[in-house]
């Protein structure tokens, strides 16, 4: 058994060799900027009412605006969008700038090229370590005809 000093590498080492979707979940403030981050922790929880979560670092710069926000979209990638996931990914960076989003009816960024797109309404939020667990009720589904970009070992495939 590796010693306890060992074990958060370990932990991260595991999570990264469990494949995923690629998300990105976006929202606006009361004043109408735009902002969101990328998601690797992302899944269904209720066919009716139809209900995903996903999970946000507290210390990610968005955080505050997500846990107030009453509206989000999540939106599933494809592998043309890696740089945008670690675009969105990175702290402080421009996220938005030149990359293809513009506003649904209620004035949230959308990518219309995503593969999917839920666009939901806070359900609740939980506290989960040192992330914050929000569930979302899905208003409405697009969905689009690319194949999803699945994040494998710290790449896109």
């Amino acid at each position: 058994m590796s010693p306890a000093s060992e074990q958060p590498r370990l932990f991260r080492e595991a999570m990264a060799s469990f494949p995923s979707g690629v998300t990105l979940v976006t929202t606006t403030d009361p004043g109408g900027r735009w902002w969101g981050f990328t998601a690797t922790s992302f899944c269904s929880v209720s066919l009716d009412p139809p209900l995903v979560l996903v999970c946000l670092a507290r210390t990610a710069e968005c955080h505050p605006v997500f846990a107030a926000a009453r509206r989000w979209i999540v939106h599933m990638l494809h592998p043309d969008h890696a740089e945008l996931a670690i675009r969105f990914a990175t702290r402080g960076a421009d996220k938005f700038t030149d990359a293809g989003f513009a506003a649904d009816p209620r004035g949230l960024p959308v990518l219309p090229r995503a593969c999917a797109t839920l666009a939901c309404t806070t359900h609740a939020s939980y506290p989960g370590g040192d992330h914050t667990i929000l569930l979302g009720q899905v208003e409405h589904t697009r969905l689009g005809e690319a194949q999803p970009a699945i994040y494998f070992r710290r790449n896109f495939h």
